[in-house]
């Protein structure tokens, strides 16, 4: 670690040499649009689905203004509602499970595995009942959900599978991209994550013919024509500048994920040797490493020490959203997902971005390894 390395400390995400290397480019192609005065849902927002749904392998993708809606979407489009229940984890950014409530459904919260930290199927198994309607997947941190074995059990009892793939563009159950695994897939745009954006943007992929006109509807105030309705929609529509960002970045997505692999296999290598859990991989696929997340009893000392020497780190996540207060009418205690809540405790995420250097990682080692 140099002495600078070591004063300046180290950020836990910097987009700044990413912009640079981005900003040509993006602003030839924002005065492109400005010239050609189509500013939503036009050439630049088409192409982006085409290129996505190829990229992800569905047969269509439809960009919507971020991954929260592209849930609600999915959720209205499939008729998910009130009565209905869908099964979820608990270990996730609130937005998975706020979707669910807003379209009038109950999340079901199932445990997860100690592990991968995404949902266990034999939990979710044991919560299926008359009135479920749909497992919601989470491929956490980047790391791929059991989706083999969760589709399984929605094949068998006739359920709807909506992956959110908010934090894995471009992970991988074997040699599928996750989006292609469901009925439908749920991507954010949001600037942390391995695809981002530079403001807010999300992504529905599908193979559904059906499905997809009915987004398209309701992405756009439920119009079937210009001035015709009929039903509520929302206005939840890409705009042309995001699009053309995510345009440029998408072409270089493999180069990204394989750069965050690379920081990954930096902490692994220098991890190893101490007590705590680096994050697993999975035996057929690829983890996009969105987060590097590692696990320890004495988690809060040790973010304490990364925090007093500039380290950037985040408790993700701190309380599970079953035992958040939003849901205390649906009954749920501490020790009824005991996975989860031992989770909660322990795990703590690094810096990591594509452009991070291994001295940066050293940097964030020698703290950990004084703790």
């Amino acid at each position: 670690m140099t002495q600078q390395t070591a004063s300046q400390g180290v950020p836990y995400l910097s987009l700044q040499q990413e912009f640079q290397s981005l900003r040509e480019e993006w602003f030839s192609r924002i005065e492109a649009i400005g010239a050609g005065g189509a500013f939503i849902l036009g050439p630049n927002v088409r192409a982006f689905e085409q290129e996505a749904a190829a990229y992800i392998g569905s047969e269509f993708a439809v960009a919507v203004a971020n991954g929260t809606d592209a849930l609600v979407l999915s959720l209205r489009a499939l008729d998910i509602g009130p009565g209905d229940e869908v099964i979820t984890s608990p270990f996730t950014f609130f937005a998975t499970a706020e979707a669910i409530s807003i379209v009038g459904a109950t999340p079901v919260f199932a445990d997860i595995d100690e592990s991968s930290f995404n949902l266990d199927p034999n939990s979710v198994a044991a919560r299926i009942n008359a009135k479920t309607k749909a497992i919601l997947p989470v491929h956490i941190f980047g790391n791929p959900a059991d989706m083999g074995a969760l589709n399984q059990l929605a094949q068998q009892h006739g359920l709807k599978v909506i992956e959110d793939g908010a934090q894995a563009f471009g992970a991988r159950c074997g040699e599928a991209v996750v989006g292609s695994l469901g009925d439908s897939g749920c991507f954010s745009f949001y600037p942390t994550k391995v695809l981002g954006c530079y403001g807010d943007g999300g992504l529905i992929s599908t193979s559904d013919a059906t499905f997809k006109e009915r987004l398209l509807k309701l992405r756009n105030h439920g119009a079937t024509a210009p001035f015709t309705h009929d039903e509520l929609g929302y206005n939840s529509r890409l705009d042309e500048v995001q699009a053309a960002l995510l345009r440029i970045k998408l072409a270089k997505l493999e180069q990204d994920i394989a750069a965050r692999a690379r920081v990954a296999d930096w902490y692994d290598v220098r991890l190893s040797k101490l007590d705590l859990v680096t994050p697993v991989r999975p035996a057929q696929g690829r983890h996009a490493f969105n987060l590097y997340t590692i696990r320890h009893p004495r988690r809060d000392v040790l973010r304490a020490h990364l925090n007093e020497h500039k380290i950037g780190n985040s408790q993700c996540y701190p309380l599970g959203l079953h035992l958040q207060q939003i849901y205390a009418d649906l009954g749920y205690r501490p020790g009824d997902l005991p996975v989860v809540d031992r989770v909660c405790g322990e795990t703590l995420s690094l810096p990591i971005f594509p452009a991070m250097t291994e001295a940066q990682v050293d940097a964030v080692c020698e703290r950990i390894e004084e703790i």
